[in-house]
């Protein structure tokens, strides 16, 4: 078998590699006059907030992988999400794309690593926003999970738990895995429920190179759905019956040569 070959058959057998995470982050601490309306100026940060932990979880496996301060020292977490994210084809969240990536992004930058590998994105706050609009009364991820019957987020007391945290008690840290840990496991069925609803979710036949399968789920059973139709051509459309995702053939049924200018 040619090098070449080789490279093929890896592409269409090797699974695609999709992270679930989430991080959680200590608070600023201030100096400041008051408590109602106040503005803070940076001569006023006693310490800056961080990155103080994290869960991931990969879609379709059963553990759920954890990271803290206080648990592994935050270098070595801060190398453990870098390693993962290199990792991962795919990273799913909820507002991960401007708040848990971007945090983990001036971790990296902080300790002068670099930019991990690069993967794909999946914020399910973005498809909440597109998909959904004003239907839900809130977006947070709490409400909607529970509003589809796909669990709850973990309870917890509030900034105290933070501060317990940030003052090592371990109890408290024990409190924060679970809530941290429940927030992963929740994001994961919520995407495994809205896939069909993401049409830009990256191409999994491209990620895999292997055109046989479902762009989304990698499923292989798929029913006839009608047309997909752009501005000049039609195409036979097909649905998922794994995960209900619908989607066109690249073969054309018909096409009209131009359109008609008024």
């Amino acid at each position: 078998m040619s090098l070449a070959d080789e490279i093929e058959a890896e592409a269409t057998t090797r699974q695609a590699r999709i992270l679930t995470i989430d991080i959680e982050n200590s608070p600023h601490t201030l100096y400041g006059w008051g408590l109602f309306n106040q503005n803070f100026g940076i001569n006023q940060i006693e310490t800056p907030g961080r990155v103080i932990c994290f869960a991931a979880k990969w879609v379709g496996e059963r553990d759920v992988l954890f990271y803290s301060d206080h648990h592994d020292g935050h270098d070595a977490m801060v190398q453990a999400a870098w390693d993962l994210l290199s990792e991962a084809d795919i990273v799913v969240g909820y507002n991960s794309d401007r708040f848990d990536l971007t945090k983990l992004n001036w971790e990296f930058e902080q300790a002068k690593m670099g930019p991990p590998r690069p993967y794909k994105t999946v914020d399910l706050l973005k498809v909440a926003r597109r998909q959904f609009g004003h239907g839900p009364a809130s977006k947070k991820l709490d409400y909607i999970v529970q509003s589809l019957g796909l669990g709850a987020k973990v309870a917890h007391e509030g900034m105290p738990l933070w501060i317990a945290c940030m003052n090592g008690d371990a109890k408290a840290w024990d409190r924060m895995r679970r809530y941290n840990v429940g927030d992963v496991r929740i994001t994961e069925r919520l995407y495994h429920r809205w896939r069909q609803w993401i049409p830009n979710h990256p191409n999994m036949q491209l990620i895999l190179g292997d055109e046989k399968c479902c762009t989304v789920c990698t499923g292989r059973r798929f029913k006839r759905d009608g047309e997909a139709l752009t501005a000049l051509t039609a195409y036979p459309a097909y649905r998922c019956t794994s995960c209900g995702t619908r989607y066109r053939s690249n073969y054309v049924l018909r096409r009209v040569s131009r359109r008609t200018i008024r």
